[in-house]
Parts: C-alpha cells; structure tokens; sequence
C-alpha cells in the first residue's frame, strides 16, 4: 500500500469512528434530556450556562455554524418552553439578547446530572490517563475541522 493510500484508508477510518462516536454521543444524550426538549435546545443550553451571560442570537448561530434561520426557530422553542429570555438590544432596536432562565439552567443540570455518571463510568472504563491524552487530539482534531467550514 502506498503512503497515499494509507493515508486515505487511515482517514476514513478516523471519519468512521468520530461519525459513529458522534452518533452514540447523541443518543446517549437525548436519553436524559427533560420531556421535550431536543439536543440542540440542550447545547445552546450549555453554552449559555457556560458564558454566563447574554449572547446575540447571530452569535450562537455562529457558534454552532448553523443559519440564523435555525437559530431563531430554537430559540424560539426554547423562550416558549420557559428556558430562555429573550430581550431587545435598547441601543439598536433590530437586535435581541439571550440569557438562560432560572428554569433553563434547572432542566440543563438535570439532563447533566443524569449524564455525569455515565461520562464518569466511561472516563473509568477507558482510564483517565487515557481520556487526558486524547483530549488535545480531539481539540486539535475539532479546531482543523472548524477551519475546513
């Protein structure tokens, strides 16, 4: 086999794997989210919890580099579900400011909750050396994707 074709083979085997981790990722996720509410309410969520503080809905559509559009339809289910606050700009009237409600962050420490043990039993399994050595990978890996879109 050539060095090319190594690399290719090598190559879609690393796509296989991230594709199907990807995919059992989310299942496991969806799993333990409250009634209702989808992954994508969970990240943005998550990310608001994080940031805590207000954001821009084209910031967080950037941040998860999907449309505006998409965007705004979750945000909207998320403020008619309660989990958000959704404010005009008072400078500049064509503009809105998002910030996690109280009961958003309350329905994203539940789903976490009954997410950590699974994590955590898997960090075990697989042993935290272990994890600790891929997660720069997995960071260079993710940060060379985003450069790709």
């Amino acid at each position: 086999m050539t060095e090319d074709a190594a690399t290719r083979a090598l190559a879609a085997a690393l796509f296989a794997e991230l594709m199907n981790s990807e995919q059992l990722a989310r299942s496991m996720v969806t799993r333990v989210l409250p009634g209702g509410m989808q992954l994508s309410h969970f990240s943005v969520l998550n990310l608001l919890a994080h940031l805590n503080g207000e954001r821009t809905p084209a910031e967080l559509a950037r941040a998860f580099h999907v449309t505006r559009g998409a965007m705004t339809n979750t945000l909207a289910r998320l403020e008619w579900a309660g989990y958000v606050h959704i404010r005009p700009d008072w400078d500049d009237a064509r503009r809105k400011f998002v910030a996690i409600s109280p009961t958003g962050r309350a329905a994203r420490d539940a789903a976490l909750a009954a997410l950590m043990p699974r994590l955590a039993g898997i960090v075990h399994d697989l042993g935290p050396d272990e994890v600790r050595a891929a997660l720069p990978v997995l960071r260079r890996l993710r940060e060379r994707l985003e450069d790709e879109i």
